[in-house]
């Protein structure tokens, strides 16, 4: 049955690309749009029956290569926020830090221990492929029975453990609107991902991270931490067909990604969705873009090495990330 339907998916894949029925109105999606684009955009079955990295496989070797010969500069900066330590309406399950020895006269050891719930919107993080399913399934067909309280028997955050290491395109969406920050709930569509990229010149080829500021982080230091329900700006819906196009690797933005609320009724976060789930692409959420974007800006390059190792954690769905760009 599991390779039936991916072989359906595939032919599915197949005739729409050659039809042409990818090209659903941007503006104007319901969740039936969404249930047909997890269909037509698919990478089931694309790097085989077990595939366990998804898009990572567009990294290659020499994908790295050139990344690396992006490093003219030798300037790093991270693009984590600072581990969150006290509650807030953004973050309400903040890092622990706690420390279990401390140094005195009789022991020059210090040791700490720390603990984060770091799902959501307080802490930078990498979404695995077992992070999310749809109708009980998870990137490339494998069941909902795979993922249970001792987690991920597929797709986990382990499978990442030697690292990402590839091209990254910042998309500062405010920057080319002339605002400081995206209001909460403002969809990005794909006009403003190929305006960005028309202003710039950094184009998003096979491979390559695509990152999205909107501001999230220097709004809230200047008006505060708003609460999840008010809503974020992020990606629209209808650019997950743009991010199949162009063979992207890995997404991320400075909060949830998908623009919230999403615009699909009944479909909370639909990029996501399709993301994860039919394109088998890990995603770096709540990153915090402001450091690199004026960096970028300084540089006039909007390119760069992005470097990120997750934390090898057996049958994960995530993890605490440190990503950085290198220029």
């Amino acid at each position: 049955m599991k390779r039936h339907l991916k072989s359906l998916m595939l032919v599915i894949l197949i005739c729409g690309l050659s039809s042409g029925v990818l090209h659903a109105d941007d503006r104007k999606m319901t969740a039936a749009d969404v249930e047909r684009m997890i269909g037509e955009l698919s990478n089931w079955g694309r790097w085989g029956d077990d595939d366990q990295f998804g898009t990572i496989n567009l990294i290659t070797k020499e994908k790295r290569k050139s990344a690396a010969a992006l490093v003219l500069k030798g300037i790093s900066v991270s693009m984590a926020q600072t581990l969150l330590t006290a509650p807030a309406a953004d973050s309400p399950s903040p890092f622990e830090h706690k420390m279990v020895v401390a140094p005195n006269e009789n022991n020059a050891w210090a040791v700490d221990s720390l603990s984060v719930v770091f799902h959501g919107f307080g802490h930078s993080h990498i979404d695995s492929l077992c992070h999310l399913s749809h109708k009980g399934q998870y990137y490339n067909g494998n069941p909902i029975s795979t993922v249970t309280m001792d987690g991920c028997k597929t797709g986990s955050v382990s499978s990442l453990g030697d690292g990402i290491f590839t091209r990254a395109v910042l998309m500062d969406i405010p920057r080319l609107k002339n605002k400081k920050w995206l209001e909460p709930g403002t969809p990005v569509y794909t006009e403003d991902l190929e305006a960005w990229e028309k202003k710039t010149g950094a184009k998003v080829g096979a491979g390559d991270a695509v990152l999205l500021r909107t501001g999230r982080w220097l709004r809230r230091a200047e008006l505060g931490a708003w609460k999840s329900s008010e809503g974020f700006a992020g990606f629209h819906a209808s650019t997950v067909k743009w991010l199949r196009e162009r063979d992207v690797a890995i997404i991320g933005s400075d909060a949830g990604l998908d623009v919230y609320p999403s615009g699909v009724k009944g479909v909370g976060a639909p990029v996501h969705e399709m993301v994860l789930v039919a394109l088998g692409m890990p995603i770096l959420d709540t990153m915090n873009l402001e450091a690199v974007a004026e960096m970028a800006a300084e540089l006039n390059r909007w390119e760069f090495l992005l470097t990120a190792a997750p934390l090898r954690v057996p049958h994960g769905t995530g993890s605490p990330i440190n990503a950085v760009a290198t220029f």
